[in-house]
Order: structure tokens, then sequence, then C-alpha cells
């Protein structure tokens, strides 16, 4: 298997170590839940989470082989897969904080999150789209319109159950129509159109909540935000406590008092644990490997001859890193809370999986592109071989 794996070795790396930062961070974190729910085994939790992982990391080889061109065709199917199961989740699915995010898959007894496949479907086609329009793509039927309707309409599914997710997924696809050159007129209608019916939305939701499913829950966690009210505000103030009592290297492994009492100490606010046990410098450990990830990311982009493969690595790679960002920010409380996970270090299930799903399509279009680059310095090297032959 070492042998097969081909790709960026820097974004490999960076996996591994985001991977092995989070099997600790989980052990350490989940002392109040193992004592919940499985009599003090951490260790349940540690198996279990080191098991998902390990999974995810098959994942995230196996589709490092396939050749990032059939992402392409697979997405034209993907995105309307995508949309009926955001329905159907929306209406039958499993709730949890008030709305309907998870699907359970028949005979496994696991659930998991249509939004995440509705992210890796939306990107890989927006893609699609922009790379096969590139001769037209000023044009507003035959290029803005194909776009943004697929957009719009798996956005506006995923929102009723998980805003954050919704507009993390629009920017992506906004940033993408950009730098794939649709009309900055019609960008610009866009994004006016959208800060619109924000304010509208927000306007609704602040002083008719309950016109609006979860209205309630979006007013509160912006009033809460605005005055940092510490009874509502209460996860965000453990984060805070977390943090401020960390120190430059920290309380040491294992040492956190606050994951006793943040209710999602090893998901949402695992970065505020990591920073409590081992300081400041570990969050800035942290923040460095994924910029590094990004960075690498963007070079993947630029050196890919075919657009398909430029738009699908940086897509994928913004949507992982955006949501790390707004991850550590909510732990700061420079955002609110959103129950965005921190890509490949928070404790989750098929969440770790389809994250390993987005970055093996990554190494893949960077294996591509490795092995074409060889493919044409070989070439080089025959002919002036040849040349020096012939001479």
């Amino acid at each position: 298997m070492l042998k097969g794996i081909r790709g960026d070795k820097v974004i490999w790396v960076v996996v591994l170590l985001l991977s092995a930062i989070s099997l600790v961070c989980v052990y350490s974190s989940v002392t109040a839940l193992a004592t919940r729910y499985k009599g003090g085994n951490a260790m349940y939790y540690l198996v279990k989470h080191a098991s998902i992982i390990g999974c995810g990391l098959l994942l995230m080889y196996m589709v490092h082989k396939v050749r990032y061109t059939y992402f392409s065709r697979i997405s034209q199917i993907a995105v309307w897969i995508a949309a009926p199961l955001l329905l159907y989740t929306l209406f039958k699915g499993i709730s949890a904080g008030e709305a309907n995010r998870w699907i359970g898959i028949p005979g496994t007894g696991l659930t998991f999150q249509t939004s995440d496949f509705a992210k890796l479907a939306l990107i890989a086609y927006v893609a699609r789209i922009l790379s096969t329009r590139q001769e037209m793509i000023k044009d507003f039927k035959a290029a803005f319109l194909p776009v943004i309707i697929p957009v719009g309409i798996i956005c506006a599914l995923i929102l009723p159950a998980n805003f954050s997710t919704a507009a993390l997924l629009f920017l992506v696809c906004l940033i993408l129509m950009f730098i794939g050159r649709i009309n900055l007129k019609y960008l610009a209608m866009l994004l006016g159109g959208c800060i619109l019916l924000l304010t509208i939305f927000t306007f609704v939701i602040m002083k008719y909540p309950d016109s609006i499913r979860r209205g309630r829950t979006w007013k509160a966690r912006i009033e809460n935000f605005k005055s940092g009210n510490s009874e509502e505000n209460y996860q965000a103030d453990q984060a805070k406590m977390a943090i401020g009592t960390s120190g430059i290297f920290g309380k040491g492994p294992g040492r956190s008092d606050q994951r006793n009492f943040l209710p999602q100490a090893s998901s949402d606010f695992i970065f505020a644990i990591l920073i409590e046990e081992w300081g400041v410098i570990a969050g800035a450990v942290i923040l460095f490997l994924y910029m590094i990830m990004l960075f690498r990311g963007v070079r993947i982009a630029s050196r890919t001859p075919k657009s398909f493969g430029s738009f699908l690595a940086i897509g994928l790679t913004f949507s992982l890193v955006f949501q790390a960002m707004i991850n550590m920010a909510v732990a700061v409380n420079l955002f609110p809370v959103t129950g965005q996970p921190l890509p490949l270090v928070s404790m989750g299930g098929t969440s770790i999986w389809f994250t390993s799903i987005a970055i093996g399509m990554v190494l893949s279009v960077s294996r591509e592109t490795e092995q074409e680059s060889k493919g044409t310095l070989k070439e080089i090297k025959k002919e002036k071989g040849d040349q020096l032959a012939a001479a």
C-alpha cells in the first residue's frame, strides 16, 4: 500500500499528523462521555475513533487511485441524488438540535449527514460545468444559469437544518464561479440578492422567530453572541475558559478541566480542549497545518493542465480549510456557535469519511498531474536523445 501512495506527499503528511493529534485529543476529551455512557471506559471511544480514522485513510487511498476525470461524470448523477436525499432528510431524517440532519444506512446501523455528501457532489458538479462552458462562460443562459440553479437548490435544502453549512457551501461555489470567470455583473447581482435575502431573513427571525422553523434557535444564537449572556452562551464561555487558562504550553495531556463541562468537548469544541492541554503553541501548529493544506491545494490547482482538475482541487481545499477556520473561530468566540466539526480532528463517524474522500479527490488530481509531468519530461528527454543520435 505504501508503494502505491502517490499525489502530494505534503498533504499526506498533514493528514497523518492531524489524525494522530485527533487520536490523542479525542482520548483525552471523552472522559465525561465515557463516564456517562460506558462506565468510564474511554478506551471504547478511542478504539472506535481509531477504526473510523483507519477506514477514512483507506477510503482516501482508494479514491486517490481513481482518475479524477471520472469524478466529473459521477457528479452529474451525484448532484441529483443529493437533492432528494436532502429533501427526505428534512421531513424524515434523524433529528439532532431541533433539526433533521441525518439519515440511516439500511442494514448497517450507521447514519450519515446528507449535507456532507451534497457538498462533495455540488462542488464537483460546479467544477464540471465551469470547465465545460469556458468558451461561453460569460453567457447568462449557457453558463451562469446551469451553475446557479443546482447551487441554489442544494444550498436551499441544506439551509433549514444547517445554516452554516449552506452558507459555507454557497461561499465556496461563489469563489469557484469567480475563479471560473463567470460574468462579474451576474456575480454582483447574485451577491446583492443574497445580502438582501439575508437581511430580510435576519429581520424575520428577530421579529417573528416562530414563523420559521428553528427561528427561535437562530435568534437565540445571534442575541447570545452579541450580549455575551453567560447562561445561554454556556458552551462558548466554557471554551473561552479552557483557552484562557491554557498558557503557552498548556496544562499537560489529560489535564483539561473544561472537558468535564463542555457538552461537545470531543467534537465541535475539541480545538479549545487541545489548546487547554497543549497550549497556545499547539493551536498555532494546528492552524499552520491547515494553512499548509490550503497552500498545497492551491499549488495543485495551479499546476493542473485541465480546468476541471483545477476547479475541483481549489473547491474541495477551500471547503475543508474554511470549515476548519470557522470551527476555530467559534472556539475563540469570534463566531456564534455553528456546529461545524474540525476536519480530521473532531470525533465523528461518516463526516470523517466524507472529509477523507474529499482529500482523496484532491490527491487524485495531484497524482494525475505528476504522472502527466513525468510523461512530458520523458518525451522531452527522448526527443533530445533522438536529436543527439541524428547529429
